[in-house]
């Protein structure tokens, strides 16, 4: 019988850039792998993977370069699909990391994911503490509901929203110009305009509600400021029974200020 192959110390490269060694070698089919980069080893694992390099470590960054999986009782995968929770964590990520998506949507340029939720494991905690359904509806993850003009996500500025209530808050930059939200010039009637995105519970959709013309850009949006505000409310008591407490009493409490 020859000599058993001894490959400890053996060391290798995988597809993201991970340096690994071998630390345990029982057969071809039986090694440890250590990653010192993350001090993290990968058991039980065979000896082909870490040749072509195909082993990975939970806590390198792959996703979007900067989320990473860690280890813990949560699953990105299930019977072969993404979990929810998993979905929703990629998105937020992709939100404020993907240049991509920037381009479409810039208003997200300089949002940032706390360090606590770069990992899945601590994200996926709060997710399943927190994340209600409610038939018939998308359910969004919103930053800044709770508190205004928030630019980071995290489990103190987070809270879970019905995508009705989330569109309440979507601005049209563009068509207002330099003009106050709610409201924009006309030139054929020399006049500025008030209008309202609201969401019509009757018509179940959302549309946008005329408010008359005025003289000054002011008095158009104090008209828009009263009306906004009263839909947020009424809005709030639609959704009172369905939706947690905290965010009731944010919505409740949603002053429109002009510099919006």
């Amino acid at each position: 019988m020859g000599s058993k192959i001894n490959r400890i110390g053996e060391e290798n490269i995988n597809t993201f850039g991970g340096k690994m060694i071998i630390t345990r070698y029982k057969t071809n089919s039986e090694i440890d792998v250590y990653f010192p980069e993350y001090d993290w080893i990968a058991k039980n694992v065979q000896y082909v993977h870490f040749k072509k390099g195909n082993i990975k470590c939970p806590y390198e960054r792959r996703v979007y370069g900067i989320g990473y999986l860690g280890e813990g009782k949560y699953k990105a995968y299930e019977n072969g699909k993404t979990t929810k929770c998993y979905d929703a964590w990629k998105r937020m990520l992709q939100r404020c990391y993907d240049p991509k998506f920037h381009e479409k949507e810039p208003t997200y340029i300089d949002c940032k994911v706390d360090e606590e939720w770069l990992c899945f494991q601590n994200f996926a905690e709060w997710f399943y503490n927190n994340y209600y359904e409610i038939e018939g509806e998308r359910i969004a993850l919103d930053k800044d509901i709770l508190h205004r003009n928030n630019k980071i996500y995290s489990p103190n500025n987070c809270i879970f929203v019905p995508e009705r209530i989330n569109t309440l808050f979507i601005k049209c930059d563009s068509v207002r110009g330099d003009c106050p939200v709610g409201v924009y010039y006309h030139k054929r009637y020399k006049k500025f305009v008030a209008h309202c995105s609201i969401y019509d519970f009757e018509e179940n959709k959302s549309k946008r509600k005329y408010l008359g013309l005025y003289d000054t850009p002011k008095q158009a949006f104090e008209v828009y400021k009263q009306y906004k505000e009263k839909n947020i409310k009424d809005v709030a008591d639609y959704y009172k029974e369905q939706i947690p407490n905290e965010l009731y009493q944010a919505l409740y409490k949603y002053e429109v200020n002009i510099s919006d």
